[in-house]
């Protein structure tokens, strides 16, 4: 990825944090990253390729922070640091969130989103089933557990409990012990 595009991106996330979906303005995006309108239209056809772009992109740099426990000696020390990553008190993790968060409620009424949204959640769910699934292999998780059931339900207590962590209900430590605690009681053996 060019790194004109990624800024654009990065722009696009910041604004969606900022002002929600329906406060997006291209100009503003353009404008936050350095770039003409007319570039970002180049790169990105229209608001909802940018939408689309952003939710990979945010989807790609959560990847990131996701698997910095991936030197976990267990595949569900992984699967725990995995889930874990995504509630964490820096600026690219609570940024990401609360612009994930927005897209995935603003996908309710802007139907546009909701079949990038369903990709991109599509790939997080394949993700931690994969590592159910291993964990499942190392006796770490029950044998019964359905990986890609398993998966939608870890992966949408996240996007519940980083709700409840953005909107000041949760701090990011207890979000994080409420989430430990349920993945332990879902899947461990």
């Amino acid at each position: 990825m060019s790194d004109r595009r990624k800024s654009i991106l990065e722009a696009a996330a910041q604004c969606i944090a900022r002002n929600g979906v329906r406060g997006l303005r291209v100009h503003d995006v353009a404008q936050q990253a350095g770039v003409s309108t007319s570039l970002l239209y180049y790169h990105f056809k229209d608001r909802d390729g940018l939408l689309a772009a952003t939710l990979d992109h945010i989807n790609g740099t959560s990847s990131g922070y996701r698997v910095e426990g991936a030197g976990e000696a267990t595949a569900f020390g992984r699967l725990r640091a995995h889930l874990l990553g995504e509630i964490q008190d820096r600026d690219e993790v609570r940024a990401n969130s609360i612009a994930w968060n927005e897209l995935r409620a603003s996908a309710v009424f802007e139907p546009e989103i909701a079949g990038p949204l369903a990709r991109t959640t599509g790939v997080w769910e394949t993700e931690i089933a994969a590592l159910v699934e291993a964990a499942q292999h190392e006796d770490q998780v029950r044998a019964g557990l359905d990986p890609k059931a398993t998966a939608v339900l870890l992966t949408a207590l996240v996007e519940g409990l980083s709700g409840r962590w953005l909107t000041g209900e949760l701090t990011a430590e207890e979000a994080r012990a409420r989430l430990s605690d349920a993945i332990d009681s879902l899947v461990q053996t």
